[in-house]
């Protein structure tokens, strides 16, 4: 079953070409693993140090593969010092989902 991951970070200024760079370097790496499907990333208009990225995986265990996979879980590190607390993350089942 597909699911939408929404990955909110609160940054401690704007978005510098530091943060730019990690971020481009996440979202590339994402875009390379199987079972990723899209992903997107916004920018807060009434506070710009807030970002979401919401992506959309063919499954479960493909995010949970990339979450955990080291180059991410490095680039991940990184981008910690240039954050006011720690990231969040919420998965959505897309469409009716039955236990």
């Amino acid at each position: 079953m597909a699911v939408r991951v929404l990955i909110k970070r609160q940054m401690k200024r704007g978005i510098s070409q530091d943060v730019l760079a990690l971020l481009n370097k996440l979202r590339s790496g994402a875009m390379n693993r199987d079972g990723y499907v899209t992903g997107e990333s916004l920018l807060g208009i009434d506070d710009p140090r807030k970002l979401l990225v919401i992506s959309t995986w063919q499954d479960m265990d493909s995010w949970k593969s990339w979450k955990e996979d080291p180059s991410r879980m490095e680039s991940e590190n990184e981008l910690k010092k240039y954050l006011e607390g720690p990231t969040e993350y919420e998965a959505y089942a897309l469409g009716m989902y039955h236990h």
